[in-house]
């Protein structure tokens, strides 16, 4: 299994403490479906790899129809290019919005000794702010998938309780000494979940459950 959950829509299944089947809602759902087609009566949990929600699927139907079904809950269109609208003929536009923008003294000056012009200049803070937020949000969502796991599948581990807290506090060191000794994989896809909250730089950001 990967140390980071995958881009992209992904779940895992698990039976009892072993791993079922991991990687696209369709790939999983299919599996699931086929498992119970050839008469497994076992309790399949399916966790959503971006949130640590259990998810459940409409398996009714025939393979196509689940797989149809799952295409059009996730065809969905990005915001961005729903605002865009319909593609046009000629020079596509560059998306430059000019406003006013309200410095103090100090801030044109420090701008006006800049190599770069001042828009370009703004433009590269906002987008360093923008992602270094990024990193922030992504460590903060990893955080509340891998709890949410943790206490949907592990709650009854030994350290539990303090694994939790060592996520919540950026401590990976501390965090894989207390989750070492659960079934292992469930314990490796916690791991994976919590992956980007030990990423440098982005530690403490959090420090509530979910």
């Amino acid at each position: 299994m990967n140390d980071t959950p995958t881009e992209g829509p992904s779940c895992t299944a698990f039976i009892g403490d072993g791993l079922f089947a991991a990687g696209t809602p369709k790939d999983v759902a299919l599996a699931i479906k086929r498992a119970a087609t050839s008469g497994s009566d076992a309790v399949i949990l399916v966790f959503d790899d971006q949130t640590g929600r259990q998810i459940d699927f409409d398996l009714s139907g025939s393979e196509e129809e689940v797989a149809e079904r799952l295409r059009t809950m996730n065809d969905d269109v990005s915001p961005q290019r729903q605002s865009m609208g319909a593609p046009t003929r000629g020079r596509p536009k560059l998306g430059v919005v000019a406003r006013e923008v309200t410095l103090l003294p100090r801030h044109w000056e420090w701008l006006a000794a800049q190599p770069e012009g001042a828009s370009a200049v703004i433009r590269r803070l906002i987008d360093a702010a923008r992602n270094q937020r990024s990193g922030v949000e992504r460590a903060r969502q990893a955080q509340a998938a891998a709890d949410r796991f943790m206490m949907s599948m592990l709650g009854d581990q030994r350290g539990w309780e303090e694994a939790s807290r060592s996520l919540y506090a950026g401590d990976g060191k501390r965090f894989h000494e207390l989750t070492e000794s659960w079934p292992a994989d469930l314990r490796n896809h916690a791991r994976r979940l919590a992956a980007p909250a030990f990423m440098t730089g982005v530690e403490n950001v959090g420090n509530s459950g979910t």
